[in-house]
């Protein structure tokens, strides 16, 4: 059995005991709304079949992405700006799939 779930504006497949690192996230057990569920040959997919089904995970730690440098400039005015970003991610373990 697997899920597809939505957190941080994107979809990831998931199946039980499985790792990965989502956006931020915070508290200890997070329940995230599946929007596809496949069990063997049962696909469930519209919101009335996914009306019950849930999938808990809890977070085991925190993760740093890569660091992304950049820097704009205007021509012939002397207009420069450097600038950072370092997206924090929480990494989960998938604990159950359910279908409801």
């Amino acid at each position: 059995m697997y899920a597809v779930i939505q957190t941080g504006g994107k979809q990831y497949r998931v199946e039980e005991g499985q790792r990965l690192d989502v956006e931020r996230l915070e508290g200890d057990e997070v329940s995230l709304r599946p929007v596809l569920l496949v069990d063997g040959a049962a696909v469930l997919a519209t919101p009335t079949q996914l009306e019950g089904a849930s999938v808990s995970a809890r977070i085991v730690g925190a993760a740093k992405g890569p660091k992304i440098n950049g820097f704009t400039y205007k021509n012939k005015s002397n207009q420069r700006r450097r600038w950072g970003h370092r997206q924090h991610y929480s990494t989960i373990e998938i604990t159950s799939i359910s279908k409801g």
